[in-house]
């Protein structure tokens, strides 16, 4: 393997110059939700811009959207006979409220003890200057880099990415590559290294369910018009039987089984019953039967309730017979599974078991498609050798029950899979007040970064 000594001393020694050009960056508030921060929204692409300069990127591109602007930049000089890695960030960040909970202000980032506080620490500025924290390292010990890159950092993640998927279909040629490097997805603790491998998916619907033309005396009319709350109660018990198993027919069709040898490998992340009811604060857990905890979130197709609202729910009482029933509900997909088709199959159970006494409508949000990406490829593997290296411990391999659904956007539309690893731990307080990022997980990640981008490349040469 390419000698890596010399990169490796090299970003041991210049933490405090990586760390200051992280402050540099989450000094800018780049809250994407709102108009107000549209003047910093640019500034922070500028930034992003500025630190690609430092390390030699070339044709950077501060490209407009009909949203927030991308930024590009790429160094294509190590050769055809290199792969061509694709690396994805992006620079906004979730808004700071409630800013009375915050210790220090979440957009003057404070080291205490062994964290960076501040929003986007974390969430994704730190993993975006690791990697470039990385690449200096090499830039500056070799001269050059062994592999080829393009970058791709976009300013509308925490809002969907409306603009990136449409961006992709426009720029094919120019974001062509052989992988993509992810490295936003996180940790299961500081002394796991950890590589995520499949993400699930998502489809957001909205039940309505109609009775009388208005709201009606419960006394009056109680008893011979099919109440719409107890109605849509009746559906929402119903989504589920009493092992946990969504019931709609179907649902399953098209859903992966778990191999022993995946299922060995989630059996080895340290994240059992006890260590989801220490995160939770629930009594006990709940799910799927025949299914651990860790292969319900990331392997196994779920449905959840995440709002309802019917009748009078103010203080007091109100004996009323409500017209109208909501609920909210989302299923999270696993790979193979559409989301279009799982509308589909919502539809056609509805219109099967909800009853002539009321009307329905079933209101679809969209969604995205799930991934599952190759462990056993060679920038995969080369990325499990560089987390052993820098942690000195064999990392796990994760499925991840969020969704993150540009990973899907690259594999379709540029045939290339997507490296997930990430510096992140689970008690970073991403989207909440007092947002940390854990500096000594942060630097041993740049070193795997070096690591990663050595291994990549003297493994693609042989």
């Amino acid at each position: 393997m390419s000698d890596h000594r010399a990169a490796i001393e090299y970003a041991t020694t210049h933490v405090d110059d990586f760390l200051a050009n992280l402050r540099s960056l989450v000094n800018i508030p780049s809250v994407s939700t709102s108009p107000e921060y549209e003047t910093d929204m640019r500034r922070a692409a500028d930034k992003v811009s500025e630190l690609f300069t430092r390390v030699g990127l070339e044709h950077i591109q501060v490209l407009p959207t009909a949203g927030h602007p991308i930024v590009y930049a790429d160094w294509l000089h190590a050769g055809p006979e290199k792969p061509t890695v694709l690396v994805y960030g992006h620079y906004d960040v979730q808004p700071a409220d409630p800013l009375e909970l915050w210790e220090s202000a979440p957009f003057e980032p404070e080291v205490r003890g062994d964290f960076l506080f501040g929003r986007g620490a974390s969430d994704m500025k730190g993993q975006v200057v690791a990697v470039l924290s990385a690449l200096e390292a090499i830039r500056a010990t070799d001269g050059s880099y062994p592999l080829n890159f393009r970058f791709l950092v976009e300013g509308e993640e925490e809002i969907g990415s409306p603009h990136l998927k449409p961006f992709i279909e426009a720029h094919r040629e120019m974001l062509s590559c052989d992988i993509s490097l992810n490295p936003d997805a996180g940790m299961v603790a500081a002394d796991v290294p950890t590589l995520v491998y499949a993400l699930r998916g998502l489809a957001f619907f909205e039940l309505r369910i109609y009775g009388p033309e208005h709201d009606l005396h419960s006394g009056v009319f109680g008893g011979i018009v099919h109440n719409p709350a107890k109605a849509l109660s009746e559906v929402i018990a119903g989504l589920h039987d009493a092992n946990g198993t969504v019931t709609v027919p179907g649902f399953y069709d098209k859903v992966r089984p778990l191999s022993e040898e995946e299922r060995a490998e989630l059996a080895r992340l340290p994240m059992d019953d006890g260590y989801y009811l220490a995160q939770t604060g629930a009594p006990r857990l709940w799910g799927e039967a025949g299914f651990t905890p860790t292969e319900r979130i990331g392997a196994r197709p779920t449905l959840e309730i995440n709002g309802l609202l019917s009748g009078f729910t103010g203080n007091g009482t109100k004996t009323v017979l409500p017209a109208y029933a909501m609920a909210k509900f989302s299923t999270r997909l696993v790979a193979d599974q559409q989301p279009d088709e799982i509308h589909q199959l919502f539809k056609e159970y509805f219109a099967r078991i909800i009853p002539p006494t009321v009307r329905w409508e079933l209101i679809y949000y969209g969604g995205g498609a799930a991934c599952a990406t190759d462990p056993h490829q060679p920038a995969a593997l080369a990325m499990r050798a560089a987390l052993e290296q820098a942690w000195g411990i064999r990392p796990v391999l994760k499925r991840e029950g969020g969704s993150v659904p540009v990973v899907a956007d690259i594999q379709k539309l540029l045939g290339a899979d997507t490296v997930l690893p990430g510096f992140g731990l689970p008690d970073d307080r991403i989207h909440s007040p007092n947002e940390r990022l854990h500096l000594p997980t942060w630097q041993k990640g740049i070193q795997a970064l070096v690591y990663f981008f050595y291994r990549y490349a003297d493994q693609e040469g042989n």
